[in-house]
């Protein structure tokens, strides 16, 4: 049971990069599919989240507006659009997924108590 993560890379600030969390071995379309980032010394945090029951979506507020999380059921895939990028989202995003729990407490928490995490992809937003 996971979740894998993809296209992160190297982009320069106020480009665009879209990452993709393909999941397996749990019934993806009851669970909450989070995503998550940890910069160089800093505390894990949530990004983005979307309930994949009902498609509603979350976000910190410092990515709203530029980053948007969309989940297709059928490929059991969720993606994360990151536009307008700047160098404080770099970090290592990570694709988490949980049964439980709030859009809200996941996207404001540091996602402990997650069910399922993928390794992680690396971002680096370059001034």
């Amino acid at each position: 049971r996971c979740s894998r993560e993809s296209g992160g890379g190297l982009v320069q600030a106020g480009g665009s990069l879209r990452l993709s969390c393909a999941a397996s071995g749990f019934s993806f379309d009851d669970y909450r599919i989070g995503w998550f980032r940890q910069a160089p010394g800093k505390e894990r945090e949530g990004v983005a989240c979307v309930i994949n029951s009902d498609g509603s979506t979350y976000y910190r507020d410092s990515v709203k507006g530029r980053f948007t999380i969309s989940s297709d059921n059928a490929r059991k895939t969720v993606y994360l659009q990151m536009n307008s990028v700047k160098p404080e989202d770099t970090a290592v995003y990570y694709c988490s997924a949980d049964e439980g729990g709030t859009g809200w407490g996941i996207v404001l928490g540091n996602g402990d108590g997650m069910d399922y995490w993928g390794k992680g992809t690396l971002v680096t937003v370059s001034s």
